[in-house]
């Protein structure tokens, strides 16, 4: 290091008294200054490619007085240029004033309607070097040109129609012939009737056929008139109005559903004794609404199908064989076995009553006053009546056990009359009556003895419920029958 010179006094300023301070060499103070110019430089050179990033990395800032227009320099007054050249191409905008302000465009003046607003904002937004949009104009409140407009547009409407009408008539003839087609196809043709199982079903095939075939002839009229976007707006409006009027009437529809799973089913034949929802009846129709019975009394009984589809369905008749069933009380201390046997015997002697399955008998229960005897049969109920067959099957055991001595006691009852009140009540007479005489006992004549009536035969099996379901199936206005004989039942 070489010597430096001894240090000076610095004085101060400012009018201070000259003070011993800080000494610093002038060697030293240029080496600090040469240290932090390098620093600074080097600070310098660091943040230099940082602040060129930052710099294209970011989107080129506009300036308001120079405007980018086609690649070139454009400002207000060429951005104003070019929207006056713009709206003098266009209809409407002949009374609309425009300036241009650091690319602030602001409209006045007068348009004719609201849609051309809207179309001059939506035009000047698509100009280069538009900034924003201040649209003061104001709709033309003047009848006369406003009815000019309205009727410019409905002559070019006119003429747009006339232009377009061969083509238009094209669509609608190509539409009335697939319809027309459609038609002959899903009416005149029977390959329906040999699809379906039932003439219902067959129906609903054809007008499901035939909708098809509206739908494509409504497809193809609107491909000529390169319409097809139409045909999205259409069904999406039907489907909405389906959608309305199915909850409208979905009690309707549920038992249109049901019907039509009725129909294909086949639950119940024409003519079987049924019970449905508690109700009881012999089957006289199906119609597409309603399951239709007539009941032992003669009466009509409507039950919608919805109901019957859901609901718990016995059929008497489906099965030829049908069990009988009925109870007889005897003495308590009567042989019972033996009261069984007899009772057998007389039910097994009937001709409409089944070998097999045999005949049932059994104790049931110990009454109050008697012992319950419970017998069973069966019978053919295509040759046999079976209230008529268990009427007859009730009276033929009853007799058999009386005729063999066993008693049918009634209910016994015990009763406790006190003395004097029954003194005080009845009349007493001292002498007897004379014309009161003992009845001698009439001996009740046998079952041998008394014919049965013809109207209790059991092999009568006539039934005035099926003639009467019969009439109404045959009914010229009832609704057809979605019943088949011939389809198999479920």
């Amino acid at each position: 290091m070489p010597d430096f010179p001894a240090r000076r006094p610095v004085i101060a300023v400012l009018g201070a008294r000259p003070t011993m301070a800080c000494t610093i060499c002038p060697q030293r103070a240029l080496q600090m200054l040469l240290h932090g110019l390098a620093l600074v430089t080097l600070m310098i050179s660091l943040l230099m490619p940082v602040l060129a990033t930052a710099q294209t990395s970011s989107e080129p800032v506009q300036t308001d007085s120079a405007i980018q227009l086609d690649g070139k320099a454009a400002p207000d007054a060429q951005i104003r240029r070019r929207i006056v050249e713009l709206l003098g191409e266009i209809d409407g905008f002949d009374k609309v004033d425009v300036s241009v302000s650091n690319g602030v465009v602001t409209l006045a003046g007068e348009v004719l309607d609201n849609a051309r607003q809207t179309q001059l904002t939506t035009m000047i937004e698509r100009i280069d070097g538009v900034v924003a949009i201040e649209n003061q104009t104001l709709v033309n409140g003047r009848l006369d040109e406003r009815l000019d407009s309205a009727f410019s547009r409905l002559k070019e409407r006119t003429r747009n129609i006339i232009a377009n009408a061969p083509i238009f008539f094209v669509a609608m003839l190509v539409f009335v012939m697939i319809s027309t087609f459609g038609w002959l196809v899903t009416t005149r043709l029977r390959i329906w009737q040999r699809l379906a199982p039932n003439s219902f079903i067959a129906e609903v095939y054809s007008a499901v056929a035939r909708i098809a075939f509206i739908i494509l002839g409504l497809v193809v009229a609107l491909d000529i008139l390169n319409a097809t976007a139409l045909l999205g707006a259409v069904l999406g409006a039907a489907g909405v109005a389906g959608l309305a009027v199915g909850f409208a009437v979905r009690d309707t529809v549920e038992n249109f559903i049901a019907s039509i799973l009725l129909s294909l089913r086949q639950p119940f034949r024409p003519n079987d004794f049924v019970e449905i929802a508690g109700d009881m009846g012999t089957v006289a129709r199906l119609t597409s609404r309603a399951t239709i019975l007539i009941s032992p009394e003669g009466n009509h009984i409507r039950i919608p199908n919805a109901t019957v589809f859901k609901g718990r369905i016995v059929n008497y008749t489906r099965d030829a064989n049908r069990r009988f069933e009925f109870e007889l009380g005897v003495d308590a201390d009567a042989d019972l076995a033996a009261a069984l046997s007899t009772a057998v015997d007389a039910l097994q002697s009937l001709p409409f009553v089944l070998r097999d399955p045999s005949v049932g008998a059994w104790v049931k229960e110990v009454g109050d006053s008697n012992v319950i005897l419970t017998f069973t049969g069966w019978v053919d109920q295509t040759r046999s009546s079976f209230l008529k067959a268990r009427g007859e099957a009730i009276r033929t055991a009853k007799t058999a056990l009386e005729s063999n001595g066993f008693g049918l006691p009634e209910p016994i009852y015990r009763l406790r009359v006190d003395a004097n009140a029954a003194a005080s009540l009845l009349p007493i007479t001292d002498q007897p009556r004379g014309d009161a005489a003992d009845p001698s006992p009439q001996a009740a004549p046998t079952a041998a003895e008394t014919p049965l009536p013809a109207a209790a035969d059991p092999a009568r099996v006539e039934d005035a419920n099926e003639e009467a379901a019969t009439r109404e199936r045959n009914a010229p206005d009832g609704g057809g029958d979605l019943l088949s004989e011939g389809q198999k039942a479920e």
